[in-house]
């Protein structure tokens, strides 16, 4: 299964959990979690909130070199924090939502190179890198048990955000 994130993500309003927008988030991630086929995620462009979350789990997980990946926008952070939207940048920077950032963390598996100026400048040469990248890896994931994929995916994803002292 192949999943393409970009979304700014899932709405936080009031309305939207009351019509159990959470627990729809939920239940995609651990559907996903359970599915006995592999899963390739890349990022595409934002991979923003819950909606990004709700689709983003995968045995691997790829990001496009300038895309983005958070549980919240900046703005939203900065927001939350300091009660300051202009304080976006240093939101952006704490919450470490760039590929480097996130392939350092562990949080994705590898960096997908664009074109010069971006994917958009030339899509037909992001479809190739892309493609390049997904076929290394089903071609490296099917030779794995599925029950071993499954099991390791939930480890994974359990792992995410894992506090350890030294």
């Amino acid at each position: 299964m192949l999943s393409f994130v970009d979304t700014s993500g899932a709405y936080p309003g009031i309305g939207a959990e009351e019509r159990g927008q959470a627990e729809a988030i939920a239940v995609s991630i651990q559907t996903m979690i359970d599915l006995a086929t592999p899963i390739l995620v890349t990022v595409i462009g934002e991979g923003g909130s819950g909606g990004a979350l709700a689709i983003g789990v995968g045995d691997r997980v790829f990001m496009l070199r300038y895309s983005v990946y958070s549980v919240i926008s900046p703005e939203g952070c900065a927001g939350i924090l300091w009660n300051d939207g202009q304080k976006a940048e240093v939101a952006a920077s704490a919450l470490k939502m760039t590929a480097p950032d996130l392939l350092g963390l562990g949080i994705i598996d590898a960096i997908v190179e664009e074109p010069r100026g971006g994917a958009h400048r030339d899509t037909d040469e992001a479809a190739r890198l892309l493609g390049e990248t997904l076929e290394r890896a089903i071609d490296e994931l099917r030779s794995v048990p599925v029950q071993m994929l499954v099991d390791a995916r939930y480890q994974k994803f359990r792992s995410i955000g894992v506090f350890q002292s030294c």
